[in-house]
Parts: structure tokens; C-alpha cells; sequence
């Protein structure tokens, strides 16, 4: 597989970068051409009060040493061409002296490195215990320019990137993102050693990416995710049935007041993908709790998601 290594300009930052309140973030998507009745369930799938709450592996811990997290900007030439984006890569400390290094994806970077998971002080937490391997993480923003949303409109790559069931957006991570993380870490080749993640359409990007690219993804992380007909992703449930069992672990969870609009109910469809699941006997978890369309209850958990995911894996290295 052809990858181009491409130098990029990594800018130290810390987790505050690229935060946006949760009223920005929904007033931005409300602007869209969404209906009275699609409205009314993303305002019922908010969580002003909540029974989540991060636990300590999820906060900063005294003798626990932190890594690095970069910036650096992105410029698709090959699967989205001329498409720009900001990617965050997180070094761990001590990764330097690692190989074979784990790499957790996440979709929506910044949600994931910001306060609702605090996914870069979990991975120093749980390194720092030796309950997971040395992992680094990759936090990918969606393409800044695009067609935007099936119905609901926009002018982003996101829908485009997440919601197609293709293997177009795993090509994309490893043929363009891959070469550049190498230049930083001894990435494994190993697909148990790489989690990708993400919440709605990017919980079902993850899954997608791991479905069509099992030799290069061979963990899922779903929060909320959107398995119903945005770009096809409704078809997923039937497709796992039909197709032999792949060598993927799937962790997904969604709630009881997640959304239910045009496009499908998604605590029905995850329903649907667990029981595709559990039909072909793969490796899997479905949690699925009383909370909305948030990562609330993902980031709550997201300390043990990580441990059993890597289960197995705690390393000499």
C-alpha cells in the first residue's frame, strides 16, 4: 500500500484547543434544514443533568507523568482531494523508547480530547498503571469544506467522510495520516493494537473503517452511533449477518433518549447492530443506558472501554 510520508508542522497545544461549548456546538447543527419534530428530539437528547460522571482514571492524578499533544494541519491528496482539516497527535511520555505502539483514532478529535472524555489524561492514567500498552492517540477533525448533511444541509466533509459505507475514510487515515504518525512513533501493524472511535456519524465512521479494513482496524469504540440511512449506514446490521465474522472488537453503546429522526432511530438501530453482533459470535459489547445523544455515558466509561479493548495486551515493551 503506497503511503506518502509527508513532514507537517506539529504546534504544541494543550486540551483546551479547538473547545467548543456544548450551546455553540448545537446551535451551529440547529441551523441546519432540520424539521420541528428533529428539533424536538435533539433538544430531549440533551443531558443538562446527568447520572455520568467522569471517574478518577479519567482525571489527572498526582506522580503520573502526561505526554504531548500537537496540532498540525492537513491537506487531503488522495481520498478527499484538496480538503483541509485539523489532525492532533498525542505522544505519551516515554513513547520514544516503545515499539510497536498502540494507536487510539478518534473522529471529532477535539470532543474526545476535551472535558466530556478527557481521552489524552486517560491514556496516561491507564499507561502509567501498565493496564493498556503504550498507546498514542490520533484526533481527527472532519473535512472543513464539503457537501454537508443529506437533508439536514451543511457545507462540511463530515457526512460525507463518516456516513458512507466504503472503505474511503479508512484509506484515508491510513494512506495519508499513517506515514505521518510513523515519523513520530513505531506504530504497530498489528490491527489489534488500533481502536478507532467516534460519536454518532463518527461512531459509525469507526465501525465502517474496521468493517472494510479489518487488516488495518481491528477495534471499534461506537458512541451513539448513527447506523441508520444517512449514506447507507442503516445497512451495516444485515451486512455483518450475511458476511462472515471478521476479526474485529466492538465496543458501542448508545441510550434509551437518543434520537430518534428522519433518517431512523438510533437506539433501535445499535439494538439491530448488537443482535447482528451476537449473531455472528464477534467480540463485542453493547451498553446501552438511560442517557441522549452526548458522550456522557461514553466518557464515563470510556477508562474501562479502553481497558477491555486492549485486554490482553499489557506489554514488556
Amino acid at each position: 500500500m503506497d503511503e506518502t510520508a509527508t513532514t507537517v508542522e506539529l504546534v504544541p497545544v494543550d486540551s483546551t484547543d479547538a473547545q467548543i461549548s456544548e450551546e455553540d456546538n448545537r446551535a451551529t447543527f440547529l441551523s441546519g434544514n432540520i424539521s420541528g419534530t428533529d428539533r424536538i428530539a435533539f433538544a430531549q437528547a440533551q443531558e443538562k443533568t446527568t447520572e455520568y460522571f467522569l471517574c478518577p482514571d479519567s482525571l489527572p492524578q498526582e506522580n503520573v507523568p502526561t505526554g504531548q499533544l500537537y496540532r498540525f494541519r492537513w491537506t487531503s491528496h488522495t481520498v478527499y482531494p484538496g480538503v483541509e482539516r485539523n489532525v492532533w497527535l498525542y505522544l505519551p511520555h516515554g513513547v520514544e523508547s516503545h515499539r510497536n505502539v498502540n494507536l487510539l483514532v478518534c473522529q471529532d478529535g477535539p470532543s474526545y480530547f476535551g472535558p466530556m472524555v478527557n481521552a489524552t489524561t486517560v491514556l496516561d492514567n491507564l499507561i502509567h498503571r501498565k493496564e493498556i500498552p503504550m498507546t498514542a492517540g490520533l484526533f481527527v477533525a472532519p473535512g472543513e469544506v464539503g457537501p454537508g448533511n443529506p437533508i439536514y444541509g451543511g457545507d462540511d466533509n463530515r457526512s460525507l467522510e463518516y456516513d458512507t459505507v466504503s472503505a474511503d475514510y479508512a484509506r484515508f487515515l491510513v494512506e495519508e495520516l499513517f506515514p505521518v504518525v510513523r515519523q513520530h512513533i513505531d506504530l504497530t501493524d498489528d490491527p489489534a493494537g488500533r481502536a478507532v472511535c467516534g460519536i454518532s456519524s463518527g461512531g459509525a465512521c469507526a465501525f465502517i473503517a474496521a468493517f472494510f479494513m479489518p487488516e488495518q482496524f481491528g477495534n471499534v469504540i461506537s458512541h451513539c452511533g448513527s447506523f441508520v440511512d444517512i449514506r447507507g449506514a442503516h445497512a451495516l446490521s444485515p451486512m455483518v449477518r450475511k458476511t462472515p465474522r471478521k476479526a474485529i472488537r466492538i465496543w458501542h453503546q448508545t441510550g434509551a433518549r437518543d434520537v430518534d429522526v428522519v433518517f431512523g432511530s438510533l437506539p433501535l438501530a445499535n439494538k439491530d447492530l448488537a443482535a447482528a453482533l451476537k449473531y455472528r459470535r464477534y467480540d463485542s459489547i453493547f451498553e446501552y443506558g438511560t442517557g441522549g445523544h452526548t458522550l456522557r455515558h461514553g466518557g464515563a466509561v470510556f477508562p474501562e472501554t479502553l481497558r477491555w479493548i486492549f485486554r490482553g495486551q499489557v506489554e514488556d515493551r
